[in-house]
């Protein structure tokens, strides 16, 4: 989800009997207005508790080929297409918004690693990066990997992990031409520009070179589950069945991954549960080394480490609820026992992360649901570090977060800092002398003038006292009387935080009079570990009653009209908004809901549905009563029932392999059958992609063009 971390599940296979019947659904020719109306097929799942009803079972195919079904899925998307034809000019003028303001021609910022300079660049009309280095002692700049070419005769390309062998003339990378997160390997000589013939598919996101320039580490995903299970090292050359495997995890509640420390001493694989994680090192040097264990694992404790001077520094929760820093050495390595703390634990401090450089070391942390960064210098080699600094900002929400540090021998350190209103930017900070530049402003075309905007936190008393921040943005005339519309958006789930960044998509709305609001409900790690734990298995229910009571407090207050407020959230915050569908939907004119986890009981019995075994430590085993019960109290696809719906938009990704496509399908048709207003329900599947939705980088403009279309229709604004 990652954010997002959102991974899942379907059925208690052994214990259900799927008849397949021709597709019946009575609709009207793909050209009409009417909807297609789902036909009711008696289906049981069963489950240790009992036994449930699902008519609508029939629209799952795990192949996506059915053809009835596939023929279900276009008469949706032909219902969304006759519908919002009314609005098409309305959407086709925001996307020439959305777009405009897009610099045709953009870069990052150039990161040194060893002898070059490494940078992505966009070229005027190109959909996607170019991936490029040039060297430090100059040159000419050196075309890696061109996105653009890569995804010629394709309708979906994403380049993912991207490393660079020790002597610097390998790049290694993974590509994902589906949209399901399942990667191929490939390997570009950099010297001739050619790929390998080395190629291996079914992959996880993570990679990691040996310094031998010949052994290199990937993890392998199961094709069923597509959980990674499997940590092997490929040498040049080789056939992939001859690949020596490193590591097998056993337990079907982790993921897999690998990585480098940063100083390139050591491989890290990473086996990580919700809760629980443990480390694995290998000597990058010696990769046929027999692997060391970092710190046997612990149900409930997790940590993270990297190396710097010949000594581990660790992030844990080890007897620290909001984490701390400890540290251990090399020869003490595999005894917990043995660690030394660097930082303590505060209550109200979340350590997030942490960079290491051989005279500093940062932190970036939460407090009071900000993310903030301070350094301290070290006292020695040994000894715990001294004074703290921090970055500093006269906002009242904003974000300040690590950039790309890849060097540890430097004083200088590279950050963003961003807010609702400023775009982010990218700073060099000496560290010694406290001297800060600007690097890189994002470009926002169009006259954007961030003096028109202001921002501000506001905080909501939930119904059981609790205080949940809100982050705010609006322009400066619209007034704060209780006629504004408003844009509602959470997330609240696995601990990932929705930070107050800057989204230049959301002028469209404060233009036209919008209120953006941020919700930092409990679920989310804004307020510390805690606000996550109360927002989570047997708590979740918090994390709805919170977005409510949210938005009852910013009506209350005159920032919003109360019959203009339209609630928005993807994947898990799909699943918070079709909680307030059933639960409090009469006080918004819309929900828009973006590939929504919603049949949440279902999948979390189908331990065959990709990633569901990973969930469990989120929303607990539905195999055990309590858990069960609880799940299905709330679950937004089991509690639809006879009355009135907002407005609604629901999207989904044919190829989504962290929400199966069924979940939205399944619930839009059972929405259709059961509720008793006229308000529209639409539903767009994207055919061609998975979780995040297109891939391009102004294509996948028309999917919030059409979001913000829907939204301001429903309004009645034409322009």
């Amino acid at each position: 989800m990652t954010a997002s971390r959102f991974y899942l599940r379907t059925m208690w296979a052994t214990a259900v009997t799927l008849v397949l019947l021709p597709w019946p659904v009575s609709a009207e020719p793909a050209a009409s207005a009417a909807a297609p109306v789902a036909a009711l097929i008696p289906y049981e799942v069963v489950s240790p508790h009992g036994t449930r009803l699902d008519p609508y079972y029939w629209l799952r195919d795990d192949a996506r080929q059915q053809p009835d079904i596939l023929a279900y899925l276009t008469a949706e998307n032909d219902h969304f297409l006759a519908q919002s034809q009314v609005y098409a000019g309305l959407t086709d003028r925001l996307y020439g918004e959305l777009v405009s303001r897009i610099p045709k021609n953009d870069a990052t910022v150039p990161s040194k690693k060893g002898n070059y300079r490494y940078y992505a660049r966009f070229v005027e009309g190109g959909e996607y990066p170019l991936f490029i280095r040039t060297p430090v002692r100059g040159g000419k700049e050196q075309i890696l990997l061109d996105g653009n070419v890569e995804a010629q005769g394709k309708n979906y390309s994403y380049i993912g992990a991207r490393a660079i062998s020790a002597n610097e003339q390998l790049m290694a990378y993974l590509e994902d031409d589906s949209g399901r997160l399942q990667y191929t390997l490939k390997i570009r000589n950099l010297k001739t520009g050619k790929n390998l013939p080395d190629t291996i598919s079914g992959l996880s996101g993570s990679l990691a070179w040996a310094n031998d320039n010949q052994s290199l580490y990937y993890v392998e995903n199961d094709p069923v589950t597509l959980l990674s299970t499997r940590v092997k090292r490929h040498v040049l050359g080789t056939d992939a069945s001859q690949d020596v495997l490193i590591y097998e995890e056993k337990d079907n509640t982790f993921y897999l991954g690998v990585s480098k420390s940063d100083d390139d001493r050591f491989v890290i694989v990473n086996s990580e549960a919700t809760e629980t994680s443990e480390l694995k090192i290998i000597d990058a040097n010696t990769p046929h080394a027999k692997v060391q264990m970092f710190a046997p694992r612990t149900r409930q404790l997790k940590y993270s480490a990297d190396h710097i001077d010949g000594r581990w520094i660790i992030s844990t929760d080890w007897n620290a609820p909001n984490f701390r820093l400890m540290t251990v050495t090399e020869a003490q390595l595999g005894n917990r026992d043995a660690w030394q703390e660097l930082v303590p634990h505060q209550p109200d401090v979340f350590i997030e992360g942490f960079e290491l450089f051989k005279n500093y070391l940062v932190i970036n942390e939460r407090s009071d649901g900000l993310l903030r960064i301070r350094w301290m210098p070290w006292r020695s080699a040994t000894s715990a570090p001294g004074k703290s600094s921090y970055i500093q900002s006269d906002e009242p929400a904003y974000v300040a977060r690590l950039s790309s540090n890849p060097e540890q021998n430097t004083d200088e350190l590279r950050y963003t800092y961003t807010s609702l209103t400023t775009p982010a930017s990218e700073y060099v900070i000496n560290m010694a002398t406290g001297v800060r530049q600007l690097l890189k402003t994002q470009g926002v075309l169009g006259g954007f003038d961030k003096t028109s905007y202001a921002t501000e936190r506001s905080w909501a008393v939930a119904r059981d006292g609790t205080k949940v921040p809100v982050s705010l943005v609006f322009r400066k005339d619209t007034p704060r009387n209780g006629t504004a519309p408003l844009y509602q958006y959470a997330y609240g789930s696995y601990g990932a935080s929705s930070d107050p960044v800057f989204r230049p998509d959301v002028i469209s709305l404060l233009d036209r009079g919008f209120i953006y609001a941020i919700a930092h409900v409990r679920g989310g790690q804004e307020m510390g570990r805690n606000w996550y734990e109360n927002g989570k298995l047997l708590n979740k229910i918090n994390t709805f009653t919170d977005y409510i009571d949210v938005t009852d407090h910013l009506v209350k207050t005159g920032y919003a009209a109360q019959d203009k407020v339209f609630g928005v959230g993807r994947s898990a915050g799909g699943l918070l908004m079709g909680d307030v569908a059933n639960r409090a939907g009469d006080k918004y004119a819309g929900l828009v809901a973006h590939v929504p986890f919603v049949d949440i009981v279902t999948t979390m019995l189908d331990e065959s549905i990709p990633l569901t075994t990973n969930e469990f430590d989120e929303w607990g085993n539905p195999k055990e009563k309590a858990y069960y019960d609880y799940m299905l109290s709330y679950s937004p696809y089991d509690k639809v029932t006879a009355k009135a719906y907002p407005a609604m938009l629901v999207t989904t990704g044919l190829h989504d392999s962290q929400v199966q496509y069924y979940e939205p399908a399944k619930w839009v048709a059972k929405l259709r059958a059961t509720k008793t207003d006229t308000n529209p329900l639409l539903f767009k599947v994207n055919m061609e992609a998975g979780h995040g939705g297109k891939s391009g980088r102004f294509v996948r403009q028309r999917e919030t063009a059409e979001e913000y279309g829907f939204i301001l229709h429903q309004l009645g604004i034409r322009k």
